[in-house]
């Protein structure tokens, strides 16, 4: 009864528009006062330690001011444009580097609302003046930016591991496969779907030079090589994912310098919104940890398991159950609260099924891609639908809905085939 008030009042504030972060801190104070009284309360100051005391989360802000540095450079269209030439000539044209530019963009941004913002304010004004039919492009956008909390570096992996403290390198690793499978088939849709409605995309038959591929290089590799030393200084042990981070930060600085656009003034805007967007995000940890100790303090998790047990409940049941909630909150929530939110309560119950808590980290971060591209609030929908004055929201949802049945229609393939995620790990780290 007690679980059922907390989660109630929670999802009464946020339905109501109280700021997620808010919600949770009065739905666990709530909480704990059912069930312990005011006494309950002395606990919060160890609660809040534990929760700022993280080296792991020391990542968070760091990787976030390498992707404001990139990103206030205006590097995103530089990325953008040496992609293109090695994409325009398939069926779709340049409708696939959004998809490709997403993904390289990802793996230097841990987010989606960044990735979808860079490649949208690129995408929208070239493609829609080259004729590309503007569904197609806003749902390939907002597909292509979720990419961005799946392939590494990822914050809401990093925020997982901090609730259930698992490896944040093995995470990156296992994210790195299904997020290049899953950026394969958004490609391979939109060659199928050209290929029957040709008008959707015009054809550019225009062969690309071997200057114009060098230059595109140029373009390219600084980016691919951040990727490779921050990535790989995790994956061979050199460097925790706090300081691969760093390394990050210094990359981005170069990179900048390389390209003529550092300065005093990006670096001070990048700090300004580094601070506001990482101050966001551990306070959203703050609080959750706080709902997390409560719901640990009634043994709800406990009891869950104990309910599948005596209902037989089976693990592809409960998994189909998980996403069905995850696709409704992704209405009303952003994907930190969620995780934060329900991962601490139904982790028992995984264990008990038997599930990988590395595989469900690949997993739930694919359902909170699921649920930024939930209509009608999913988060990246406006993300992409704000980045011009020429496309609404319901063209942003109606391109999108392909790329959402892709996404689930990937997720019964993890489920069937574990492996996707759990390969690289186990051959990197055994």
């Amino acid at each position: 009864m007690e679980a059922i008030l907390a989660f109630g009042l929670l999802i009464g504030l946020i339905v109501g528009g109280m700021w997620v972060q808010f919600s949770v801190a009065g739905a666990g104070l709530f909480y704990i006062w059912l069930l312990k009284g005011f006494g309950g309360w002395k606990a919060l100051g160890i609660v809040s330690w534990g929760a700022s005391n993280s080296f792991t989360l020391a990542a968070i802000p760091l990787f976030v001011l390498m992707a404001e540095i990139l990103l206030g450079s205006g590097l995103s269209t530089r990325l953008y444009n040496g992609v293109a030439p090695f994409m325009r000539r398939l069926p779709g044209g340049l409708l696939h580097t959004n998809i490709a530019g997403s993904g390289i963009f990802a793996a230097i941004s841990g987010g989606s609302a960044p990735t979808a913002a860079a490649m949208s304010t690129v995408a929208l004004p070239e493609l829609s003046s080259r004729g590309y039919n503007t569904r197609l492009v806003a749902g390939s956008l907002a597909a292509g930016g979720t990419l961005g909390i799946l392939i590494p570096p990822s914050i809401t992996m990093i925020i997982y591991a901090t609730f259930t403290e698992t490896s944040i390198a093995r995470l990156f690793a296992a994210g790195l496969v299904p997020g290049i499978v899953l950026a394969g088939l958004y490609m391979s849709f939109i060659i199928l779907r050209v290929l029957l409605k040709p008008e959707l995309a015009p054809k550019d038959t225009t062969p690309s030079t071997p200057a114009e591929l060098a230059r595109s290089l140029l373009d390219i590799v600084p980016f691919l090589l951040l990727i490779f030393v921050v990535l790989g200084s995790i994956y061979g042990g050199f460097a925790t994912p706090t300081e691969a981070g760093a390394v990050g930060v210094v990359g981005a600085i170069a990179i900048s310098g390389i390209y003529k656009r550092l300065s005093w003034s990006l670096l001070s805007v990048s700090l300004v919104r580094t601070a506001s967007m990482s101050g966001n995000i551990l306070f959203i940890v703050f609080t959750s940890m706080i709902f997390a100790y409560a719901t640990a303090l009634s043994g709800v998790g406990e009891d869950l398991v104990e309910a599948l047990n005596n209902a037989d409940v089976s693990r592809l049941t409960f998994l189909l159950i998980i996403m069905v909630t995850f696709a409704i909150l992704g209405c009303f929530m952003e994907g930190l609260g969620m995780i934060a939110i329900i991962v601490p309560v139904i982790f028992p119950a995984l264990m008990a099924l038997g599930v990988d808590p590395i595989w469900f980290g690949v997993f739930v971060v694919i359902l909170v891609e699921l649920g930024q591209l939930t209509p009608p609030l999913g988060v990246i929908l406006f993300v992409v639908a704000s980045s011009s004055d020429k496309v609404k929201v319901e063209d942003v949802i109606m391109g999108t809905i392909p790329f959402f049945g892709i996404i689930l229609l990937f997720m019964l393939l993890m489920i069937a085939f574990p492996q996707i995620a759990l390969f690289l790990p186990t051959l990197t780290f055994g």
